[in-house]
Protein backbone atom coordinates (compact mmCIF):
# COMPACT_ATOMS: atom_id res chain seq x y z
CA UNK A 1 0.00 0.00 0.00
CA UNK A 2 1.14 3.17 -0.42
CA UNK A 3 -0.08 6.37 1.56
CA UNK A 4 -0.85 9.70 -0.67
CA UNK A 5 -4.12 11.16 1.39
CA UNK A 6 -2.16 14.01 2.88
CA UNK A 7 -3.29 16.96 2.02
CA UNK A 8 0.30 18.51 1.93
CA UNK A 9 -0.43 21.88 4.08
CA UNK A 10 3.57 22.78 4.77
CA UNK A 11 3.73 21.97 0.97
CA UNK A 12 1.23 24.79 0.01
CA UNK A 13 1.24 26.39 -2.82
CA UNK A 14 2.31 23.42 -4.83
CA UNK A 15 -0.59 21.20 -3.07
CA UNK A 16 -2.77 23.69 -3.95
CA UNK A 17 -3.48 22.36 -7.59
CA UNK A 18 -1.32 19.05 -7.49
CA UNK A 19 -1.64 16.40 -4.69
CA UNK A 20 2.09 15.77 -3.30
CA UNK A 21 2.30 12.44 -4.29
CA UNK A 22 2.15 13.70 -7.78
CA UNK A 23 4.86 16.40 -7.26
CA UNK A 24 7.81 16.04 -9.76
CA UNK A 25 11.12 14.94 -8.62
CA UNK A 26 13.77 14.22 -11.11
CA UNK A 27 10.87 14.07 -14.09
CA UNK A 28 8.47 12.03 -12.77
CA UNK A 29 6.24 12.42 -9.73
CA UNK A 30 7.31 11.47 -6.61
CA UNK A 31 5.02 8.55 -6.39
CA UNK A 32 5.99 6.91 -9.78
CA UNK A 33 9.51 6.26 -8.12
CA UNK A 34 8.04 4.41 -5.27
CA UNK A 35 5.86 2.27 -8.09
CA UNK A 36 8.95 1.38 -10.15
CA UNK A 37 11.18 0.04 -6.48
CA UNK A 38 8.01 -1.49 -5.93
CA UNK A 39 7.48 -3.26 -9.10
CA UNK A 40 11.11 -4.37 -8.84
CA UNK A 41 11.00 -5.90 -5.99
CA UNK A 42 8.32 -8.27 -6.76
CA UNK A 43 5.20 -6.63 -5.47
CA UNK A 44 2.47 -6.42 -8.58
CA UNK A 45 -0.71 -5.55 -6.59
CA UNK A 46 -0.95 -1.90 -5.19
CA UNK A 47 -3.60 -0.39 -3.32
CA UNK A 48 -3.25 3.34 -2.88
CA UNK A 49 -5.15 5.84 -0.85
CA UNK A 50 -6.33 9.20 -1.71
CA UNK A 51 -8.44 12.25 -0.77
CA UNK A 52 -7.38 15.67 -1.45
CA UNK A 53 -7.49 16.10 -5.35
CA UNK A 54 -7.30 11.85 -5.77
CA UNK A 55 -8.89 12.05 -9.27
CA UNK A 56 -5.70 13.32 -10.52
CA UNK A 57 -3.63 10.56 -8.78
CA UNK A 58 -6.37 8.16 -10.42
CA UNK A 59 -5.89 10.34 -13.74
CA UNK A 60 -2.11 10.01 -13.70
CA UNK A 61 -1.52 6.37 -12.77
CA UNK A 62 -4.13 4.15 -14.04
CA UNK A 63 -4.72 1.09 -13.41
CA UNK A 64 -0.80 0.76 -13.23
CA UNK A 65 -0.07 -1.38 -16.19
CA UNK A 66 2.74 1.28 -17.42
CA UNK A 67 4.58 0.46 -14.09
CA UNK A 68 4.25 -3.12 -14.23
CA UNK A 69 1.71 -3.62 -11.16
CA UNK A 70 -1.90 -3.34 -11.35
CA UNK A 71 -3.21 -0.42 -8.81
CA UNK A 72 -6.24 -0.31 -6.69
CA UNK A 73 -7.33 2.89 -5.42
CA UNK A 74 -9.14 3.40 -1.54
CA UNK A 75 -10.59 6.74 -1.97
CA UNK A 76 -11.39 8.81 1.15
CA UNK A 77 -13.59 11.78 0.97
CA UNK A 78 -11.51 13.29 4.35
CA UNK A 79 -8.36 11.80 5.17
CA UNK A 80 -8.66 8.98 7.80
CA UNK A 81 -5.48 9.21 9.38
CA UNK A 82 -3.00 6.67 8.70
CA UNK A 83 -3.78 3.70 10.71
CA UNK A 84 -7.32 4.58 9.88
CA UNK A 85 -6.48 4.78 5.95
CA UNK A 86 -4.83 1.56 6.21
CA UNK A 87 -8.14 0.30 8.30
CA UNK A 88 -10.09 1.59 5.60
CA UNK A 89 -7.98 0.03 2.66
CA UNK A 90 -8.13 -3.62 4.05
CA UNK A 91 -10.83 -4.83 2.10
CA UNK A 92 -8.54 -4.29 -0.90
CA UNK A 93 -5.16 -5.21 1.18
CA UNK A 94 -6.66 -8.79 2.03
CA UNK A 95 -5.89 -11.32 5.00
CA UNK A 96 -2.25 -11.86 4.32
CA UNK A 97 0.82 -9.48 5.49
CA UNK A 98 1.86 -6.45 3.56
CA UNK A 99 3.99 -3.68 3.00
CA UNK A 100 3.49 0.31 3.50
CA UNK A 101 5.36 3.13 2.01
CA UNK A 102 4.68 6.75 2.37
CA UNK A 103 4.10 8.45 -0.54
CA UNK A 104 5.65 11.73 0.36
CA UNK A 105 8.88 9.85 1.02
CA UNK A 106 12.02 8.86 -1.31
CA UNK A 107 14.59 6.61 -0.38
CA UNK A 108 17.34 4.15 -1.81
CA UNK A 109 16.11 1.62 0.33
CA UNK A 110 14.96 -1.75 -1.26
CA UNK A 111 12.09 -3.11 -0.77
CA UNK A 112 12.98 -6.51 -1.73
CA UNK A 113 13.74 -6.24 2.69
CA UNK A 114 9.94 -5.35 2.76
CA UNK A 115 9.07 -8.25 1.24
CA UNK A 116 11.56 -10.79 3.66
CA UNK A 117 9.91 -8.59 6.49
CA UNK A 118 6.34 -9.16 4.76
CA UNK A 119 7.12 -13.00 5.04
CA UNK A 120 8.45 -12.86 8.22
CA UNK A 121 5.03 -11.40 10.03
CA UNK A 122 3.03 -14.01 8.16
CA UNK A 123 5.47 -16.34 10.00
CA UNK A 124 3.31 -15.17 13.43
CA UNK A 125 5.18 -13.34 16.20
CA UNK A 126 5.42 -9.90 14.87
CA UNK A 127 2.80 -7.64 14.33
CA UNK A 128 4.53 -5.19 12.35
CA UNK A 129 8.10 -4.27 10.84
CA UNK A 130 9.68 -0.90 10.75
CA UNK A 131 12.31 0.75 8.85
CA UNK A 132 14.25 3.20 10.83
CA UNK A 133 16.91 5.65 9.59
CA UNK A 134 18.91 8.57 10.77
CA UNK A 135 17.45 11.49 12.48
CA UNK A 136 16.68 14.38 10.27
CA UNK A 137 17.53 18.36 11.33
CA UNK A 138 12.91 18.51 11.43
CA UNK A 139 13.32 15.28 13.46
CA UNK A 140 16.08 15.06 16.03
CA UNK A 141 14.54 13.48 18.92
CA UNK A 142 14.07 10.48 16.60
CA UNK A 143 10.56 8.44 17.39
CA UNK A 144 11.57 4.90 18.32
CA UNK A 145 14.29 2.76 19.53
CA UNK A 146 15.82 -0.54 18.08
CA UNK A 147 17.65 -3.30 19.81
CA UNK A 148 18.54 -6.39 19.11
CA UNK A 149 16.00 -6.75 16.11
CA UNK A 150 13.08 -5.18 18.03
CA UNK A 151 11.83 -2.27 18.12
CA UNK A 152 10.81 -0.24 21.81
CA UNK A 153 9.84 3.03 22.95
CA UNK A 154 12.88 4.21 25.13
CA UNK A 155 16.70 4.09 24.49
CA UNK A 156 18.07 6.15 21.47
CA UNK A 157 16.12 6.93 18.90
CA UNK A 158 16.09 6.85 15.38
CA UNK A 159 13.18 8.33 12.81
CA UNK A 160 11.01 6.15 11.49
CA UNK A 161 11.14 6.25 7.78
CA UNK A 162 7.61 5.80 6.69
CA UNK A 163 8.74 2.36 5.28
CA UNK A 164 7.07 -0.75 6.45
CA UNK A 165 4.98 -4.14 7.01
CA UNK A 166 1.94 -5.06 9.11
CA UNK A 167 -0.49 -7.69 9.92
CA UNK A 168 -3.66 -7.12 9.04
CA UNK A 169 -4.97 -7.94 12.18
CA UNK A 170 -2.85 -4.82 13.34
CA UNK A 171 -5.84 -2.53 12.24
CA UNK A 172 -8.43 -4.90 13.16
CA UNK A 173 -10.08 -3.46 15.73
CA UNK A 174 -10.50 0.37 13.88
CA UNK A 175 -13.88 0.60 12.34
CA UNK A 176 -13.96 1.06 8.76
CA UNK A 177 -13.63 5.30 8.28
CA UNK A 178 -12.76 5.80 11.76
CA UNK A 179 -9.62 8.07 12.25
CA UNK A 180 -6.65 6.72 13.88
CA UNK A 181 -3.14 7.53 14.14
CA UNK A 182 -0.18 5.02 13.66
CA UNK A 183 2.09 6.15 16.13
CA UNK A 184 -0.57 5.59 18.94
CA UNK A 185 -1.36 2.11 17.49
CA UNK A 186 2.26 1.29 16.95
CA UNK A 187 3.05 2.25 20.73
CA UNK A 188 0.65 -0.11 22.26
CA UNK A 189 2.57 -3.00 20.15
CA UNK A 190 5.83 -2.16 20.61
CA UNK A 191 4.61 -2.24 24.39
CA UNK A 192 4.01 -6.02 24.02
CA UNK A 193 7.13 -6.43 22.08
CA UNK A 194 5.72 -7.51 18.81
CA UNK A 195 7.19 -4.71 16.32
CA UNK A 196 10.70 -5.82 14.70
CA UNK A 197 12.85 -3.25 12.81
CA UNK A 198 15.58 -2.80 11.00
CA UNK A 199 18.16 0.47 10.40
CA UNK A 200 18.80 1.93 6.81
CA UNK A 201 21.50 4.04 6.53
CA UNK A 202 21.38 4.80 2.65
CA UNK A 203 19.76 8.27 1.45
CA UNK A 204 16.06 8.39 2.51
CA UNK A 205 14.45 11.96 3.00
CA UNK A 206 11.25 13.22 3.59
CA UNK A 207 9.60 15.79 0.95
CA UNK A 208 7.53 17.87 3.80
CA UNK A 209 8.25 20.59 2.06
CA UNK A 210 9.07 22.89 -1.05
CA UNK A 211 12.67 23.49 0.14
CA UNK A 212 13.08 19.77 0.61
CA UNK A 213 11.15 19.01 -2.86
CA UNK A 214 13.74 21.41 -4.70
CA UNK A 215 17.25 19.90 -3.09
CA UNK A 216 16.01 16.32 -3.78
CA UNK A 217 14.61 17.24 -7.74
CA UNK A 218 18.95 19.37 -7.71
CA UNK A 219 20.09 15.97 -6.57
CA UNK A 220 18.68 13.73 -8.64
CA UNK A 221 19.05 15.52 -11.78
CA UNK A 222 22.75 16.46 -10.77
CA UNK A 223 22.95 12.37 -11.29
Amino acid sequence: MILAAGRGERMRPLTDRLPKALLPVGGKPLIAWHLEKLAAAGFTRIVINHAHLGSLIEAALGSGERYGVAIQYSPEIEAHETAGGIAYALRLLGTAPFAVVNADVFSDFDYRQLAIAVDAIAAGGRFAHLVLVNNPEHNPAGDFALHEGGVQSDGTRLTFSGIAAYSPAMFAAIAPGAKAKLATLLREHIARQQVSGEFFGGRWRDIGTPARLAALDAELNAR
